[in-house]
């Protein structure tokens, strides 16, 4: 009997290419979903611990059973620590990916980084300046090689807090130290949650969720900031372009390379290759009119940003893209990658290669990517990838590409407003914008693909609320077609009043989830013009479809900062009603902001368009 996959997605593209894939008997994340049905309701709730090897020890949420792991602790301890862990991988994921950017930067500044360079000196020397860098009358990679030293001191260094910090009101930061909670070196943080969930260590649930705070703040401000900073200075600061998205922008007389992941070091490289005239003729050579390169996942909205290449699709598209045929290869370097596409690909012809020192995957060639060796390699694995075309099979591209506009980086928000927030600032004020929302975040398959994203970002344009978004999130809303200046017919009358003026679309796409610091960025700047804190702001976020440890730590982060986030999925916390109203209540009163849960869009919107209507009655607005 033929399933249907109009509960799995409400994509086009996704829901024929699920049955395709189906007659070519090809499993997906949807049916390994289903497969592991039932859920392990303590893992669920939050209620198994593995910390030590007494156990593995678990509560009963129902009273009859075990209320005390084997070394004593209740469920309220339990649940913390295992919330602290699932921030402190978040956190140690996109600091890391910051650290590998700086490294490169490093390399630069040494002359031994061959195929990368220096692309936005003047965001070279304003960031170095913000490090206690000297400028004046010194060369760029004088400036990248201390500016590199003093990032690298940011992971592990012995001052009281983070350099960028500053960058947040001094109202915040006053707050983040009253509560000790602000940031120290970014691994130390990480390091101490691992060291406080520890058996025997802290055992005090509060502590350990304020320093689950302190630990994303690490991120927030720390990594992630240095990540978003440090590729705009390698790769260039994103500006508006034009592009393409959905599984239509895969051309069938072109050889097709996709790239997957988070880091733009390896994905830079490939594009220049794909570029190259000698590779080009190479592929008319073995009959194809050329050389398309396309993204999914993160990788993919980093190029989309800054050179406008198209995306295929988000995190729940990866395995779906290979089952059009038409894929040469897939080149992933770390992050959200399903060791399952290896196995996918073997049922058609795509070569899947490896790129990371620290990613390796089953069934897949390893091909490692560093400065010295990166341009060099990525003109090997086109080539490869082109010399592959000969083996295709059949083709099935089965939709046309949706337009979308990309690069709304803050110096091109604020550039477009004239050099100033203030024109943000007066259309708030007036109220022809409400308010505005960060839609951050990935697809879950516990969620119907693509809907919570789309339909909160609908509902909140058409109730005139700027919409910024990145990641997964910011691919589901340009297939939607929200993202080209037209899409202000979905706006509300001040909205689309605004958007027409500056030419912009309601949606405006700020980057790869490591880019959601633009959003902490925005917001801290319309606080300081204010002279209010962030929390006072007409701002929320929100993670409709939300997976991963990375997105705990952001939305972590993004309440510590001030701003009321919403999420689509329930954490793992539900064994702890005391967490569970910490983090949904009791935070309000600590740090401003709160999280909220509401897995249904239409009711998440209604919670974002209340909270921001009552902090414009705050303000006098």
């Amino acid at each position: 009997m033929k399933k249907e996959y109009i509960q799995e997605t409400i994509a086009q593209d996704s829901r024929l290419l699920l049955r395709k894939m189906e007659g070519d008997a090809v499993t997906t994340v949807w049916e390994r979903h289903r497969d592991q049905q039932p859920h392990c309701g303590f893992c669920e709730m939050g209620l198994s611990c593995r910390n030590c090897v007494m156990g593995p020890c678990r509560i009963d949420p129902f009273g009859d059973g075990p209320q005390q792991g084997v070394c004593g602790a209740d469920a309220n301890i339990i649940v913390a620590r295992n919330l602290g862990r699932m921030i402190a991988a978040g956190a140690a994921s996109h600091s890391d990916h910051g650290r590998d950017l700086v490294e490169v930067l490093a390399k630069v500044a040494e002359g031994d980084g061959s195929g990368y360079q220096i692309r936005d000196g003047a965001k070279l020397r304003r960031l170095a300046a913000e490090f206690g860098v000297d400028v004046e009358g010194r060369e760029e990679k004088q400036i990248a090689a201390d500016l590199a030293y003093g990032m690298q001191e940011e992971y592990g260094m012995r001052r009281k807090s983070l350099t960028l910090l500053a960058r947040a009101p001094e109202k915040r930061r006053r707050l983040w130290d009253k509560l000790n909670i602000t940031p120290r070196g970014i691994d130390r943080e990480t390091s101490e949650m691992m060291h406080r969930t520890h058996m025997g260590v802290d055992n005090d649930w509060q502590s350990l969720l304020l320093h689950g705070l302190r630990n994303a703040l690490s991120d927030g401000w720390g990594g992630s900031m240095i990540a978003t900073e440090v590729s705009d200075i390698l790769f260039g600061t994103p500006s508006p372009r034009p592009t393409l998205s959905n599984v239509g922008v895969l051309k069938k007389e072109q050889v097709n390379i996709i790239v997957h992941g988070h880091n733009p070091v390896v994905s830079e490289m490939v594009l220049l290759a794909c570029q190259s005239p000698e590779m080009i003729e190479r592929a008319k050579a073995r009959g194809a009119q050329g050389i398309n390169l396309a993204g999914v996942c993160c990788t993919g909205n980093e190029l989309l940003m800054r050179h406008g290449v198209a995306m295929a699709g988000n995190h729940l598209c990866t395995e779906l893209v290979l089952g059009t045929g038409a894929v040469e290869m897939m080149i992933v370097d770390y992050q959200c990658i399903m060791p399952s596409i290896a196995q996918v690909a073997t049922c058609y012809h795509t070569r899947m290669v490896s790129t990371s020192d620290k990613a390796r995957f089953p069934g897949m060639t390893h091909r490692e990517f560093h400065p010295h060796n990166a341009a060099g390699l990525a003109r090997e694995l086109v080539q490869e990838a082109v010399d592959n075309f000969a083996n295709r099979k059949a083709v099935y591209i089965p939709v046309e590409p949706v337009p979308a506009v990309g690069g709304f980086s803050v110096e091109a928000i604020v550039g477009a407003l004239g050099g100033t927030p203030e024109p943000l600032l007066d259309a708030i004020k007036a109220g022809k914008i409400r308010g505005a929302a960060g839609i951050v975040g990935c697809n879950n398959p516990k969620i119907t693909q693509d809907h919570g994203h789309v339909t909160l970002t609908r509902r909140l344009i058409e109730n005139d609320i700027l919409v910024v978004d990145t990641g997964c999130a910011a691919v589901a809303t340009a297939k939607a077609g929200f993202k080209v200046a037209e899409a202000i017919q979905y706006a509300g009358p001040g909205l689309k009043e605004v958007c027409g003026a500056l030419q912009i679309p309601p949606v405006l796409h700020m980057g790869s989830c490591v880019d959601n610091v633009r959003i902490l960025v925005l917001a801290a700047a319309l606080a300081n013009a204010l002279q209010v804190d962030i929390s006072d702001l007409p701002i929320a976020g929100a993670a409709p479809e939300w997976y991963s440890e990375k997105a705990a730590a952001i939305g972590a982060y993004f309440v510590a900062s001030g701003v009321y986030t919403v999420l689509g999925p329930m954490p793992p916390i539900t064994g702890s009603m005391d967490v569970v109203h910490l983090l949904t209540q009791g935070l309000e009163g600590v740090v401003g902001a709160t999280f909220a849960v509401e897995p249904d869009p239409e009711k998440a919107a209604v919670l974002i368009r209340e909270r921001i209507e009552a902090k414009r009655k705050a303000l006098g607005l």
